[in-house]
């Protein structure tokens, strides 16, 4: 995975505590298993696996099997007592970070070393097999985690632009408008700014995603046709972490449609695609496919 996934981009933010959180100076917590949100990523991610491996498990309290995983692992993370520790990341309530790690499944399980993500692996396994990974990840990093010791100095980081932190502290707050309005802002003075556009249509998808009914998904599997319903079954799809059945979904109804509702689905359908690393294999596949429903 190393190279494969940029997680710089999840700054602390200043946010209400949560627990466990990153302890005073925003050190790390020093447990070898801690919950891992926004505020503390940096700190108990990023900054500590300098020192140790950090191994990111991404569950969900809506699926059994991924708690199961994490009970696992936090068993083999005290044994080896600090060798490694463990982040337990809850997706529903943590879905940037899952974007980061670029999560497909839960749970999705990632060793980060040194700030890069070093290895991963979806879906439930047995302690035995959990133990090989582990030693394995162990041996990658033998002697190579200097962090502790500070024997490399420490990156001066860039000072944070002034107009992103307002766009942030206002997405922080849940004013989606004010957030939009804020990348917008940039956007103005510079067009082409990618990090101001992205960001903007990440925001746009979360605020439209507040609205999305509980039983999306369900009303557009009883009726395949109707476009509205299907335009909020795939947001439900992409909150849960389903980008590829949310694609195929639209992808379906462009089949079936015509006219004004095929333009609106097709429109959709790119605005899904601009969320994601245009490389990410999922996506390519998907534009292949909408590409030959088209025509």
């Amino acid at each position: 995975m190393s190279g494969a996934v940029d997680l710089s981009g999840l700054k602390e933010r200043a946010q209400a505590p949560q627990q466990p959180q990153a302890g005073p100076g925003g050190e790390a917590p020093a447990g070898v298993v801690f919950q891992v949100t926004e505020a503390n990523f940096e700190s108990a991610v990023l900054q500590r696996s300098t020192e140790v491996p950090v191994v990111v498990a991404l569950v969900s309290g809506r699926s059994p099997q991924s708690l199961e995983l994490a009970d696992s692992l936090a068993r083999l993370a005290e044994g080896d007592a600090g060798q490694w520790v463990l982040g337990v990341v809850e997706v529903d309530s943590s879905m940037r970070i899952a974007q980061a790690f670029g999560v497909q499944a839960i749970p999705t399980v990632v060793a980060v070393a040194a700030g890069q993500p070093l290895a991963d692996f979806q879906g439930p396994q047995a302690e035995p097999q959990l133990r090989q990974w582990i030693d394995a990840v162990l041996r990658a990093v033998e002697g190579k985690l200097s962090g502790a010791q500070g024997d490399e100095p420490a990156e001066e980081e860039a000072p944070e632009d002034p107009r992103f932190t307002a766009a942030e502290d206002a997405l922080d707050q849940g004013d989606f408008a004010g957030a939009e309005a804020a990348y917008q802002a940039i956007l103005d003075v510079e067009p082409d700014n990618a990090e101001a556009k992205a960001a903007q249509r990440q925001v746009r998808f979360m605020a439209r995603a507040q609205n999305v009914p509980a039983d999306a998904i369900a009303t557009a599997d009883a009726d395949r046709k109707n476009v509205e319903a299907a335009l909020f079954a795939a947001d439900a799809e992409l909150l849960g972490q389903q980008p590829e059945a949310a694609f195929g979904r639209l992808i379906d109804l462009v089949r079936v449609t015509a006219g004004d509702d095929r333009t609106l689905v097709r429109t959709r359908l790119l605005e899904l695609f601009e969320l994601f690393d245009p490389a990410e294999p999922f996506v390519v596949a998907a534009r292949r496919k909408l590409a030959a429903a088209l025509y």
